[in-house]
């Protein structure tokens, strides 16, 4: 007799990163490979977070701490909250799942956008919930108005990815306020903010003034990627009092290892850093749209550190995937993430950014 496992895991999608550089330089045989393919930065963190890590390493026979206390403080000082409303994760893809738990069961239903992050799948299998996708705009955009119309008396939570993920596209915070108005106060909003610090439609903290007003809106946010932290995993989120502890319950304690303790609480306190980050970001973001589009490629209007571009109908996605990986660079193909006939490419240094292009006007 074999063992039995949970059915759920038959239902549960695999989520499968962008490949990482040890095997891309197995598969296309090739020493020199660049990544662009995961949305991280390619800049490092911070000289002074590489200073607080190594300092925390020095303690690493002992346990974190088991509420993060000082990274929490940081974060709600930073925003002027609270610590009670702030809540911090393995990375903030750890605060979806198990506000999933927390929040879904089976009867209940849960709302999101797609395409859009490729964690979101996991959700309903994962708490018996069912799940509601509803396609984006012609503009590559959330559809609120769409989103609105299908929340019931059943649902129990919200996904809006802003700046969306795979495509960039962003929503200016008095659109996420009309849509909270139409929203329940029984269903939690989750609001996705992994990249909103490079937006430039508004001020990063704009949306956080929207929560005195709609205390079941959580924003979601991560130091994995202006603030160049990807590999130490670090997530958090501005939320309620009683949304925090229903997360902290249903997941595992010292989540936070107390080398990404440290390097949070480091990070957030260097503003400045981050806006440097955030211009060579535009920067890098202008010139690689302006060489898509001269070669004729459509690209949605991105507000983060990636583009989402349309191959046309006449040009095969994985030959082009497949190109580019000859050629040492990493892009991630767009069927894995919801839209097949796109590739999403990370923008990395210019000289990287350069050798895409470069790629890429060969493969086509």
């Amino acid at each position: 007799m074999s063992v039995n496992f949970a059915s759920k895991l038959e239902r549960l999608p695999h989520y499968e990163g962008g490949m990482d550089l040890e095997r891309a330089r197995r598969i296309y045989e090739a020493d020199d490979v660049i990544k662009l393919a995961s949305n991280e930065s390619p800049w490092g963190p911070h000289p002074a977070v590489l200073e607080a890590v190594a300092e925390a390493a020095a303690g690493a026979n002992r346990y974190p701490d088991q509420y993060a206390a000082l990274l929490r403080r940081r974060i709600a000082d930073r925003f002027e909250r609270e610590p009670g409303g702030i809540a911090v994760s393995n990375g903030s893809c750890e605060i979806l799942l198990a506000a999933a738990l927390a929040l879904c069961e089976p009867g209940a239903e849960l709302v999101y956008s797609w395409p859009s992050f490729s964690m979101y799948p996991q959700l309903a299998p994962l708490s018996g919930a069912r799940e509601i996708r509803v396609p984006l705009n012609d503009d590559y955009e959330h559809d609120l108005d769409a989103m609105a119309i299908e929340i019931t008396a059943a649902t129990q939570l919200a996904i809006v990815c802003n700046p969306n993920n795979p495509t960039g596209t962003c929503l200016p915070p008095e659109r996420i306020a009309e849509f909270l108005e139409r929203v329940p106060e029984y269903v939690t909003v989750i609001v996705d903010e992994a990249y909103v610090e490079m937006q430039t439609l508004d001020h990063p903290d704009a949306t956080a003034d929207l929560m005195s007003d709609f205390p079941n809106l959580v924003l979601l946010r991560t130091f994995s990627k202006v603030y160049g932290l990807a590999g130490l995993r670090c997530g958090y989120a501005l939320c309620s009092a009683k949304f925090r502890a229903a997360v902290d319950a249903v997941r595992q304690p010292f989540s936070v290892n107390l080398l990404s303790q440290a390097a949070g609480a480091e990070a957030i306190l260097h503003s400045d850093d981050v806006l440097t980050r955030v211009e060579r970001t535009v920067i890098e973001r202008v010139g690689m749209e302006e060489e898509l589009h001269d070669l004729g490629l459509r690209t949605a209007a991105t507000q983060a550190n990636f583009s989402w571009i349309d191959l046309g109908p006449d040009r095969d996605e994985a030959e082009i995937v497949e190109g580019l990986g000859r050629a040492g660079v990493i892009v991630r193909p767009g069927a894995a993430l919801g839209g097949p006939g796109h590739i999403r490419v990370s923008y990395g240094t210019p000289s990287e950014n350069e050798r895409f292009i470069a790629a890429l006007t060969a493969v086509l």
